[in-house]
């Protein structure tokens, strides 16, 4: 007589665990369906029918606000998602406090989330501004790519100023050998630095200050301080003080040589550097320690011809170019290297390809058309 009760207990309670396990999807699939259905409702306008489903389902309001959260602040959503899928759940919470008197805790929660996200994103909107004045200048970067570690030992990220480095070394120094030229493409580490790698190839306490010494962190990790001015602005500059970075580098600067004893700028009030080349005014160094370039200058020049008559043809000097940089940086991989291989337009180089993986980002900007466009 037990051994029956027991089996008739035990199968009771099979078919309870059977009956919730398959309730589980029957529910979400319900959910689901809810979901879609207000949404639908939503974009028709269709009052009625939504205050019906709003009070239909009055007992699942409160799992539907907080799955529709739980959605929302998943890791793979990104904000207009986010913010997209709180706005729901607000307005399923309003609807319920309405029409079923609903507590009120439950829109509270919603709006708790909204707002973060929007104090999130309003920081990351205000920073990107902050970045994109910092990099209005050619070759100004912010590298924030571990700014949470950075962070975490109190600090800023770093502005690297394209322009300073120039005055001393030409892109060739370190563009491949030391640093790819491709943004976040270096995994660049304090680690790397220590054993005399990336930054640490210069700023080794020899040719330039100790970037492994604790006290001249401050000197790099800069990034929305006030000691970030004289990069933006090119206030940095002094002749004494280019003079004596130059001589401790191996370079050569001659401000005698300045027209007027300032630096060229071009009309948009950056620093030519084709014309510091052109007064003699400076000699930067082409490689380091023994190494030597041994790719040289090229002489040759190439015309392209513009299809719009409005705007004059495009004489490229290879000259100027391997004067900078390697010939093996354009060569084969942004440029073929046969005469009419290579198409270039300015969609192209707005999108950062062809002369735009430099121009735009480190060299003058396309914008200066006439630096370009000048032959008749």
């Amino acid at each position: 007589m037990r051994s029956n009760i027991l089996y008739g207990v035990g199968l009771v309670l099979t078919l309870m665990l059977v009956l919730v396990v398959s309730f589980i999807p029957l529910l979400n699939a319900e959910e689901s369906q809810f979901r879609k259905q207000f949404i639908e409702n939503y974009n028709a306008n269709s009052l009625q029918a939504q205050t019906f489903l709003i009070k239909k389902n009055k007992d699942s309001i409160e799992t539907e606000v907080n799955s529709l959260i739980t959605e929302a602040m998943a890791a793979d959503k990104n904000y207009q998602d986010r913010m997209y899928l709180l706005d729901i759940a607000a307005m399923i919470a309003t609807m319920h406090i309405h029409w079923n008197n609903g507590s009120e805790e439950l829109l509270k929660k919603v709006e708790t989330f909204q707002k973060a996200e929007f104090k999130k994103e309003q920081v990351k909107t205000e920073e990107m501004e902050r970045v994109k004045e910092a990099e209005k200048v050619p070759g100004n970067f912010v590298m924030a790519a571990h700014k949470e570690e950075m962070a975490k030992k109190g600090l800023a990220p770093v502005i690297y100023p394209h322009w300073i480095h120039r005055a001393f070394f030409r892109c060739k120094v370190c563009h491949e050998d030391i640093f790819v030229m491709k943004r976040n493409g270096n995994n660049i580490s304090q680690a790397n630095i220590q054993e005399g790698k990336q930054c640490g190839a210069c700023h080794n306490g020899t040719v330039s200050f100790n970037a492994s010494a604790e006290e001249n962190c401050a000197r790099c990790h800069i990034f929305g301080k006030q000691e970030s001015k004289p990069l933006l602005d090119l206030s940095y500059y002094s002749h004494n003080k280019f003079k004596e970075i130059a001589f401790r580098t191996g370079s050569e600067w001659k401000p005698e040589n300045l027209t007027g004893g300032k630096l060229p700028l071009d009309k948009l009030g950056f620093i030519n550097w084709i014309e510091l080349d052109k007064m003699k005014a400076f000699n930067p160094r082409t490689s380091l320690g023994e190494s030597l370039d041994t790719e040289g200058i090229r002489e040759t020049s190439i015309l392209f011809q513009t299809p719009n008559a409005f705007l004059k043809d495009v004489l490229f000097s290879h000259k100027i170019h391997s004067t900078w940089v390697k010939c093996s940086l354009c060569h084969p991989n942004i440029f073929k290297p046969e005469l009419g291989a290579n198409k270039v337009t300015m969609i192209e180089m707005k999108d950062g390809k062809s002369c735009g993986r430099c121009h735009g980002r480190v060299s003058f900007t396309y914008a200066d058309c006439l630096r370009c466009h000048s032959q008749t």
